[in-house]
């Protein structure tokens, strides 16, 4: 790696998105979004069959048994869209909660009539196996059980493991929201069972934002027809229609996919998976050593740390303001990520994206130079964020006693 690191800087002089989606893209993936296509055009088709094919591929041991199904929209709409087609309609759903994420797939049974069980941990705190196990042995109602994998709203990268263990050791099956995740952090059915996830185009795999997709057991989607509560949003329907004609049911972002396929290739000449989460992991090392060393403290200890976006918790100094510190932030080139905490003021920067660890040391420099400016002597954190972070560590020793 030279000093100017293994990327070229954005090439329009675009500002770094420090944030969890959506984030900075190559130039590569930028234009292949140039060329028209037609949607139902035999070049298109191979398109998306080739993307359905490394998607599945990405899966890696166990994958053999699973299908994918591209679908328009944002993850929200992944999200709606798994839990309308693979929850029957006289199902029951356990949420897994701890941020944002969770609360609003909570939201989504309530909209589109799915009851559900909310295990609502609060802004951070990980929903543990032990929790899962004891709801479901108090209601047999539940079928289903909904995990956040990574909760941006804090960092938290969730106990994936333990959670699937918990809920196929009752009988039940596991749905996933690997929104922020996947490509990055391993997610093998063949270690941890689960029945369908989804995911983002504009998340670990670098493309930009326009669509999701589903990865499902293929016995799920033969068992989810005529389940749905939507039209769009059928799964079922959208993947019967691919798997038949090859297209896409209703008019599919072009442009995105084709953008896509390039960041679905350049994550394959990287390494895949391993190698697209160790440079996460080394940013997000290099980044959090740098923000201690000027005094900031992350909200989770290494333990939960994730390495798709950290939360730091403001300065106590009375002349931090964050308004001001993020638009110095983003004079000097970087977008940074509002905080989603409740309890204490915090801030979020994303480690994902078309950067590496000579971009995080500028990041850190950014961020000595913006306190500066604000005239904050430190960027230690009020007690009441230490104290908070205590009690994860306490919850932690009562896990493992």
């Amino acid at each position: 790696m030279t000093a100017e690191g293994t990327f070229p800087p954005p090439k329009l002089g675009e500002p770094y998105l420090l944030t969890p989606g959506p984030l900075t893209t190559a130039y590569e993936v930028k234009q292949a979004m140039l060329r028209d296509w037609g949607s139902w055009d035999a070049d298109f088709r191979a398109m998306t069959a080739e993307m359905r094919a490394r998607l599945v591929a990405m899966l890696g041991a166990g994958g053999e048994d699973f299908a994918c199904v591209p679908m328009q929209g944002s993850g929200s709409y992944l999200v709606e869209a798994m839990l309308g087609s693979f929850v029957p309609k006289d199902g029951k759903v356990l949420v897994l909660a701890n941020g944002a994420y969770g609360l609003r797939a909570a939201k989504t049974c309530n909209t589109i009539g799915r009851p559900h069980h909310l295990l609502d941990m609060g802004d951070y705190m990980p929903p543990r196996g032990a929790d899962v196990a004891r709801i479901l042995a108090a209601d047999p109602a539940i079928t289903h059980v909904l995990a956040i994998h990574c909760e941006t709203s804090s960092g938290i990268l969730n106990p994936m493991a333990e959670i699937s263990e918990a809920t196929y050791a009752a009988g039940r099956k596991l749905l996933i929201d690997s929104m922020s995740a996947f490509g990055a952090v391993p997610l093998e059915p063949g270690e941890i069972r689960f029945e369908a996830m989804v995911s983002s185009a504009n998340k670990c795999i670098e493309g930009v934002p326009g669509f999701g997709f589903v990865l499902a057991r293929q016995s799920e989607l033969e068992a989810a027809k005529g389940r749905s509560h939507s039209l769009a949003l059928d799964v079922h329907a959208q993947w019967d229609y691919m798997e038949t004609t090859g297209q896409w049911r209703f008019t599919p972002p072009t442009h995105v996919v084709a953008a896509f396929i390039e960041a679905l290739r350049m994550h394959e000449a990287e390494g895949g998976v391993a190698a697209r989460g160790a440079r996460y992991a080394n940013n997000r090392d290099v980044m959090v050593a740098g923000m201690r060393r000027l005094g900031f403290e992350t909200l989770l200890d290494e333990t939960w740390l994730s390495p798709i976006i950290v939360t730091f918790f403001n300065p106590a100094d009375p002349k931090f303001d964050f308004t001001r510190f993020y638009e110095l932030m983003k004079d000097k080139g970087f977008i940074i990520y509002p905080g989603k905490l409740t309890v204490v003021d915090s801030f979020r920067i994303g480690c994902i994206g078309r950067m590496d660890a000579a971009v995080m040391t500028r990041v850190v420099e950014a961020a000595r130079d913006s306190l500066a400016e604000l005239g904050v002597a430190s960027a230690a954190p009020p007690a009441a964020a230490l104290e908070e972070r205590a009690k994860l560590a306490a919850a932690e020793q009562r896990k493992t006693a």
